[in-house]
């Protein structure tokens, strides 16, 4: 028998042979049998408790080595085009290695956040630590959670905040990532099921205190992975920028531009200026001049900072901060139109009659000069005989023209009638530490609809300039909504003694007709809430669908290239159709519009989902002082699990789930979206008026959880308990009779 090594030498053994480890190797190779074994395995354990090896089913390995074979979750370029990956079987306590990818010519294109399995070899004198090679794709990212981590001895569970998902996930001790008790956490699986049966998981993130204020947004923002720090090659390229000069742009700068933004706005992109037309053919009409940043002189096709834009898509706004499309240096400063600052523009110069209609239009690229930062209040303040001192200086000039032309428009509007929807926007007042102060419901001022008709006048202006210049673009399409829809939001206006017209070719008008019909009513949310449910959702195309809220053939998103990418892709159109320059649609740009399309569609219905989700614990944070307290509200959703309730306070919506109903059981018809009492035959349907108390409030969630007092100012009556009886036949037959005719509606429909 050979001389027991040391411990020294096993360890460099096992470094020198990463493919090899199996105890039986280690014997082999240092020449050991029989009882000598039993040593052999006494010092392996040892080097395992000290921290040294560590095991893996029957093979030791050097916990700071990676294994040959290892699985890397593939990260974006560097500078020099090189791809680096993570790789997620690091167990070391020093820094996690850097892994370069060296592809071979055969080898498909990854993209960023794809897993590979792939081969490794340690270098040394390298900026990297390994060096790998594709074997395979391994799927896609594997599911992710957000939740609260309690330690346990051998590991511990995260319980997640999601109110959509209920089952906890196992943590190892070795990938708890030093989370501590109670922390807020992201994970994501790292295998198959453990003991109890649940899921395993690898911490990935720490993101401290779960019940800071300001932690409300930062859930969101990692529950929905919304990117949220900049690359340091995407900031180093940001602040590397220098202001545009004046060469091979029109000098706009004598013009009276201003910009009209909430008070708290974190960027200006858009600015204004109108007056009266003086030629004599367009008597009553106006000239109406809309300028936006010239984003797309610094974010070049290619670029590092186009690859962050496109990637994230849009900017993301939540209470107490935003996470942007593009670094503060652009966002805030070099392409914020600030006031008194020389700045890039594209400007859209449009003649519209004295009926609001528009009669032509020219895009220039200049460079501009806002004369003033102003504010909706401030400007309405103004038009109500109120100005500040500097609006005094502007009225006859400047704000007073802005209104006459917005008083053209709104006959154009009227003519046209896009959808009419009247649904008030909640407003979350924080204080500087981020607590929840109040819920508000914003005002609409004449002088947020007066950008807004200009800005949808700029952005026909650009759909309609690049279709007639056969210049790729991306148009924003609404389609109409589906028939099943339409014979749903039928059925509730009928509830509601209202009439939705059909037989013809449906139109905005109709269904404008019908919000007006029920407005001042108590029906009016109820209508308007399923008019917007009967919508498609709006989306970003390159072919033109049209856009059928806005009541228009062809739309394009132009006046907000800070905050969208598609915006910035029309405004590298409108360069390309001009010869403004280099830095238009990229060769190869126009082969992935239908790409970007799909990509930039899905990122901004990520944002709204955080956006959403980041108010509903906002609410929760807010009402849960108020646990206890009566509220009135109107029946907002049904289903088999309970009411949803649209709180009048706060405009929040609770959840009335089955057991806080009453004292009997309650049915659930899906046809006719109601729920009866099986004793006393009580329909709760859509839109009826109750009075609830609030029973729990979860910040954490979102959750807000209540109890039903009364419904149309009567009890609830109590019934003979939670026997699952079955509703009186009468009020049974009258909602079957009422499903009969729906379905009989939607199939009629359908053969036609």
């Amino acid at each position: 028998m050979n001389q027991m090594p040391t411990k020294a030498e096993i360890l460099q053994w096992i470094t020198d042979n990463p493919t090899l480890g199996a105890k039986r190797e280690i014997a082999k190779a240092f020449g050991i049998k029989g009882a000598a074994r039993i040593d052999l395995k006494r010092i392996l354990k040892e080097l395992e408790a000290e921290g040294h090896l560590e095991k893996r089913k029957k093979t030791y390995r050097d916990p700071d080595r990676l294994p040959p074979v290892s699985v890397l979750q593939v990260l974006g370029t560097t500078p020099d085009g090189d791809q680096l990956a993570r790789p997620l079987e690091w167990h070391g306590d020093g820094q996690e290695p850097v892994v370069l990818l060296i592809p071979r010519a055969s080898d498909p294109a990854l993209g960023e956040g794809e897993r590979i399995l792939a081969k490794l070899q340690l270098v040394t004198g390298e900026a990297h630590h390994y060096e790998a090679r594709l074997i395979r794709r391994i799927g896609t990212n594997p599911l992710k959670v957000l939740g609260i981590f309690r330690k346990g001895s051998d590991g511990g569970r995260i319980l997640p905040i999601d109110k959509g998902q209920g089952k906890e996930w196992q943590v190892d001790a070795a990938q708890a990532g030093g989370a501590q008790d109670g922390e807020l956490v992201e994970a994501e699986q790292s295998g198959p099921k453990g003991r109890m049966g649940l899921p395993r998981a690898r911490i990935t993130a720490r993101l401290g205190d779960p019940s800071a204020p300001r932690a409300v947004s930062l859930i969101a923002i990692h529950q929905h992975g919304i990117p949220d720090e900049f690359p340091d090659a995407v900031i180093a390229s940001a602040d590397a920028m220098k202001p545009a000069g004046l060469a091979g742009r029109e000098d706009l700068r004598d013009l009276p531009l201003v910009t009209i933004d909430p008070a708290d706005a974190r960027d200006h992109d858009d600015a204004c200026y109108a007056h009266a037309d003086d030629d004599p053919k367009n008597a009553g009409g106006h000239v109406l001049w809309v300028a936006i940043a010239d984003v797309a002189h610094y974010v070049t096709p290619g670029s590092a900072l186009d690859d962050e834009a496109r990637l994230r898509g849009n900017s993301s706004y939540f209470p107490d901060r935003v996470v942007p499309m593009l670094p503060d240096r652009l966002s805030g400063d070099l392409c914020s139109l600030h006031e008194g600052v020389p700045r890039a523009c594209i400007a859209v110069r449009m003649r519209i009659n004295e009926f609001g209609e528009k009669i032509g239009q020219t895009f220039h690229r200049g460079i501009m000069r806002s004369i003033a930062s102003l504010t909706y209040q401030e400007v309405q303040a103004a038009m109500d005989g109120s100005p500040s001192a500097r609006c005094a200086e502007m009225m006859d000039d400047v704000i007073r023209p802005l209104y006459a032309a917005y008083d053209a428009l709104k006959i154009a509007r009227k003519n046209r009638q896009p959808l009419d929807l009247d649904l008030p926007e909640r407003k979350v007042v924080l204080s500087d530490e981020g607590k929840v102060l109040s819920v508000n419901f914003t005002d609409r001022l004449d002088a947020h609809k007066l950008i807004e008709e200009f800005m949808v006048l700029a952005n026909v202006a650009a759909a309609e300039t690049l279709a007639a210049k056969k210049t790729a673009l991306l148009f924003r399409v609404h389609e109409e909504p589906p028939e099943e829809k339409l014979d749903t939001l039928r059925d509730v206006a009928e509830a509601a003694g209202l009439v939705l017209a059909k037989g013809q070719v449906l139109k905005t008008a109709h269904i404008n007709a019908l919000l007006h019909g029920a407005a001042g009513t108590d029906h009016a949310e109820q209508i308007n809430m399923s008019t917007l449910r009967a919508m498609t959702q709006a989306y970003y195309s390159p072919s033109n669908f049209s856009h059928f809220g806005l009541a228009l053939l062809s739309y394009a998103h132009f006046t907000s290239p800070i905050r969208r990418y598609a915006d910035l892709v029309v405004h590298r159109a409108l360069i390309t159709a001009h010869g403004w320059g280099d830095d238009g649609l990229a060769p190869g740009e126009e082969d992935r519009l239908e790409a970007t399309a799909k990509h930039i569609s899905d990122t901004e219905r990520r944002s709204m989902m955080a956006e959403r989700d980041t108010n509903d614990r906002y609410l929760a944070a807010f009402l849960s002082e108020r646990v206890g307290e009566e509220f009135t509200g109107r029946i907002s959703g049904i289903a088999k699990f309970g009411a949803f309730v649209r709180l009048d306070e706060t405009g929040a919506d609770g959840l009335i789930p089955m057991r806080n109903l009453g004292h009997e059981y309650f049915h659930f018809d899906a046809d006719s979206a109601t729920l009866m009492g099986s004793d006393s035959g009580r329909i709760i349907s859509l839109g009826q008026r109750v009075t609830v108390k609030l029973s729990e409030a979860a910040p954490v969630t979102g959750g807000i959880a209540l109890e039903l007092i009364s419904i149309e100012g009567k009890d609830m009556p109590q019934g003979r308990g939670r026997a699952r009886g079955k509703p009186p036949k009468r009020k049974m037959g009258a909602a079957k009779k009422k499903a009969a005719k729906t379905k009989k509606k939607v199939e009629r429909t359908r053969r036609s």
